[in-house]
């Protein structure tokens, strides 16, 4: 499929982009002029709107490790200058809500300053997205008055304790109700929204706390991925159009980029990404070694085996290679995850003596139930992995039964697994499908295989309703699904001139069934292969299911860590 994003960039901006509104006075920043910035940034007319008010904060009192701490909050920031209206009543994961900030409330920053960070230019910024399963996120406040934090246990009061600004980041995706009935949240949105926060904070970076050149990004799930594309694809023309059309910050009169978007570091878990090839994926590896007939979990048996015999191809085609310098294909793929499995077994026995496995017989215990329900705990025989708990070492695993562990503790996705609306007569899957299309349209198929079966009368996707198969449609110039595929997945842009950030650190739990550990391996071996990345920190999390921040004190000495070898940001030449 030839690529054509480049030339169709303008374009496609204008056929996804909703209308747009002037910011609303009670969102709108302070008056004055945008303030000097240090690296020679000449102010966009447009720009003044999204001048910082120094003085527009609350003073809240939290609590972290028992020590009172005063943040001064910086309550809904609109980032953009045109932000994209919302209707009212919004529909996510956990039902219908209400939202009270219909202007900006999916564009907005809550931006959370500790004591120790007034008027610290220097400071590290947090920048968290809030999304998960590629959702819209409203604007949240995870910094909250009267709260206890421990920054052993909690990444917020972490980062306040290391003097870090914290930054809470809203984002329009999919699922999101435009004020017009549209839906405002299609693919590349959340990018764009994401690039035009970080160029909020370049645009300010002189009057605000923290440093713009010490970023470090933070997110779970779709959030994880969502941080892992922001971090690929730095300062990447391909997304002007699109924030041209939202009025970010530093996209001069004729379209052009006056401010940068690249990002200092990524703390990615449990990426759902490369979306596009995803089904291939999860098929491929439950089904290799019998997983869904093992577990009986193959409800589409074809399906599956039609889709998991795409994958070979595509992981060839990537040319990543083992650490060994032997190429990942799919024929090494199974040792190349027990590798990964072995490593995180025995990292996890040698970080404390009372880190032990089961031995073959004994049992898991694993708490689930989250998401409001009620926790419960289950038992599962411990069939796969035989460890020496007295050497720190693994034996043996199986690697059989480990997938069949993995799709029994959390049963397997349905097939497909991310593009499964209009397949088989399916309408209401909870699939990715609905991130994708234009925005008047409910959802459009992403992936060769759905496209190609779908087979619901009338809903503007597949072969049924346009009468073109996947190859043909997406020859079309007209053509916009490919782009939108293209510019959310981070494995398009590693590697090449997008300014990719310098530091990663990703984790995916040994038994997420969310999505393949191909994955996340795939993004891992990529970024080692990128010059300009200078710290990748990448492993199988033991034992964690599909979340995130689970190693508060793991992950944030890892961020100390490349901010101390980074130096001053304020130094000429320390950008990264």
């Amino acid at each position: 499929m030839a690529r054509k994003h480049l030339l169709r960039g303008m374009a496609i901006a204008g056929s996804l982009a909703l209308a747009a509104i002037a910011v609303p006075a009670p969102f709108a920043a302070a008056s004055g002029a945008v303030p000097s910035q240090r690296r020679g940034h000449a102010a966009d007319p447009e720009d003044a709107t999204l001048a910082f008010g120094s003085a527009a904060y609350t003073t809240i009192t939290v609590t972290v490790d028992g020590q009172p701490m005063n943040v001064r909050w910086y309550k809904e920031i609109c980032y953009v200058a045109k932000p994209v209206a919302a209707a009212a009543q919004q529909s996510g994961i956990f039902g219908s809500t209400t939202i009270s900030n219909t202007a900006c409330g999916y564009q907005s920053m809550n931006v959370f300053v500790p004591e120790s960070a007034f008027g610290n230019q220097r400071a590290p910024i947090y920048f968290a997205v809030n999304n998960g399963g590629w959702m819209a996120s409203y604007i949240k406040a995870s910094v909250t008055g009267g709260t206890s934090y421990s920054s052993s246990t909690s990444n917020v009061g972490a980062a306040l304790k290391a003097g870090y600004v914290f930054v809470d980041v809203a984002n329009r995706s999919r699922g999101l109700v435009g004020a017009d009935g549209s839906s405002p949240g299609k693919a590349p949105a959340a990018v764009v929204d994401a690039k035009a926060a970080v160029r909020y904070l370049r645009l300010n970076d002189a009057t605000m706390p923290g440093s713009a050149e010490r970023i470090v990004i933070n997110g779970t799930s779709g959030g994880g991925a969502l941080v892992s594309i922001l971090g690929a694809s730095g300062n990447s023309s391909e997304y002007d159009p699109y924030l041209a059309r939202i009025g970010a910050a530093g996209i001069d009169a004729n379209g052009h980029s006056t401010l940068r978007d690249d990002v200092f570091a990524v703390n990615a878990y449990c990426p759902i990404t490369d979306l596009g090839n995803a089904d291939k994926a999860y098929e491929w590896l439950y089904n290799i070694l019998g997983t869904r007939d093992d577990t009986g979990e193959n409800a589409s048996p074809e399906d599956a085996a039609a889709i998991a015999a795409q994958f070979p191809a595509y992981e060839k085609s990537l040319g990543l290679r083992n650490p060994d310098g032997s190429q990942l294909t799919s024929a090494n793929l199974i040792d190349t995850i027990k590798r990964e499995v072995i490593r995180s077994t025995e990292t996890y026995m040698r970080a404390d003596a009372a880190h032990t496995i089961p031995a073959i017989g004994g049992t898991f215990d694993i708490q689930s139930g989250g998401f409001g329900g009620t926790p419960t705990t289950k038992s599962y025989v411990n069939d796969w992995i035989d460890v020496d708990n007295a050497t720190d070492k693994v034996r043996s695993v199986d690697m059989k039964k480990y997938l069949a562990f993995v799709a029994t503790q959390a049963t397997l996705k349905t097939t497909p697994a991310f593009d499964a609306v209009g397949v088989n007569g399916n309408t209401i899957s909870g699939t990715e499908t609905n991130l994708f299309g234009p925005p008047t349209q409910k959802y459009m198929n992403y992936t060769e295989y759905s496209w190609d079966h779908n087979d619901v009368a009338g809903d503007g996707s597949g072969i049924d309703d346009t009468g073109l198969t996947w190859d043909q449609y997406t020859d079309k110039r007209s053509t916009t699904v490919d782009d939108q595929i293209h510019l959310i997945n981070p494995m398009d842009f590693i590697g090449t001139g997008a300014d990719t950030a310098p530091n990663w650190y990703v984790r995916n739990g040994t038994r997420d069934r969310d999505t393949s550990f191909i994955v996340s391996i795939n993004v891992d071996r990529a970024l080692e292969a990128d010059k300009q990345v200078k710290d990748v920190d990448y492993e199988l999390a033991w034992n964690q299911p599909h979340a995130g921040n689970y190693d508060v004190p793991e992950a944030m000495a890892w961020i100390a860590k490349v901010l101390r070898r980074a130096g001053d940001p304020l130094a000429s030449g320390h950008h990264g």
